[in-house]
């Protein structure tokens, strides 16, 4: 089917990194895999393929957009970030400058197919023919950082309409904090955004068990069940855990509080109870989704 990628509304956050570039290559290479676990419950569950038209609300890099079209279904992808975006593209769309190419393959093995690309705002639908989406993903997980959820309940006003009748979206999370070993690693946020003289917004805070439920209900969906996926955090070593960890936005608040050098310092410290002797990183952790409805 067709993927297709979409800029979102929103523009980029004015105060990221300077290294914009290498942290969303790190994101793609190191720390988007480590939710793959969670894309494959959630597909599984709602049995997507050839007849999914999918709308995935900040799509990072694709990742999990190239899993649900190498199940056949038709993809586009939101993000505001557009090093990340220009990832997606490679992966997804590796032969866009070619339009019409039939048959030939990925970046990642995906068959790659023609597709629509949009410079700015949602599409009019999910295809050539304007149909509307049957599923709509949100998987950048929310519930550790204070205030990751603001923005999400105006994107899914927006992405409604777009979506037919008993559409199924689709909310993650996660999970509780002392089922996953990444939580005293993402202290370090708080604490060092705590510690900037005035206190700075954006640190971390402890799960609540309905944060989904409460996005849900101000977004006027129904919930229609959820689940809990294992979704570990394995790094070659801890440099790399390091450069995952930092390009997941969670630490931005830290390092605008202080500086990276430190932020890099305290989260290798905070990585020693979970260095194996070989040398590399495991951190168990689990991941909450909710099955909605419009």
């Amino acid at each position: 089917m067709t993927p297709t990628l979409v800029r979102n509304l929103r523009d980029a956050d004015p105060s990221a990194p300077a290294d914009a570039g290498t942290r969303a290559r790190d994101w793609a290479e190191i720390q988007e895999r480590m939710l793959a676990p969670l894309y494959e419950a959630v597909y599984d569950r709602l049995e997507v393929g050839p007849a999914t038209r999918m709308l995935s609300l900040g799509c990072g890099s694709g990742l999990a957009m190239l899993v649900a079209a190498a199940r056949g279904a038709q993809v586009t992808g939101v993000d505001s970030d557009r090093e990340r975006l220009a990832l997606a593209r490679e992966r997804l769309l590796p032969d866009e400058g070619t339009e019409g190419t039939e048959g030939t393959e990925g970046a990642e093995g995906t068959p790659a197919h023609r597709a629509r690309l949009h410079g700015d705002g949602l599409p009019a639908g999910a295809g050539a023919d304007g149909a509307p989406y049957d599923l709509i993903t949100v998987f950048e997980p929310i519930g550790c950082a204070a205030g990751d959820s603001e923005g999400l309940v105006p994107a899914l006003e927006s992405a409604l309409p777009l979506a037919a009748r008993g559409a199924t979206v689709v909310l993650t999370g996660w999970g509780p904090p002392e089922r996953c070993a990444t939580a005293p690693v993402l202290r370090v946020a708080a604490r060092l955004t705590e510690s900037a003289r005035p206190p700075r917004p954006g640190g971390w805070r402890p799960t609540l068990r309905d944060d989904l439920e409460d996005v849900a209900a101000r977004a006027g969906l129904k919930p229609d069940g959820s689940g809990r996926v294992s979704c570990p955090f394995g790094y070659a070593d801890p440099d790399s855990a390091v450069r995952g960890l930092l390009s997941t936005g969670l630490f931005d608040a830290a390092v605008r509080a202080t500086d990276r050098s430190q932020v890099e310092k305290e989260v290798a410290e905070a990585l020693h109870p979970y260095r194996r002797p070989d040398g590399t990183v495991w951190m168990p952790n689990v991941f909450r989704y909710l099955v909605c409805t419009t």
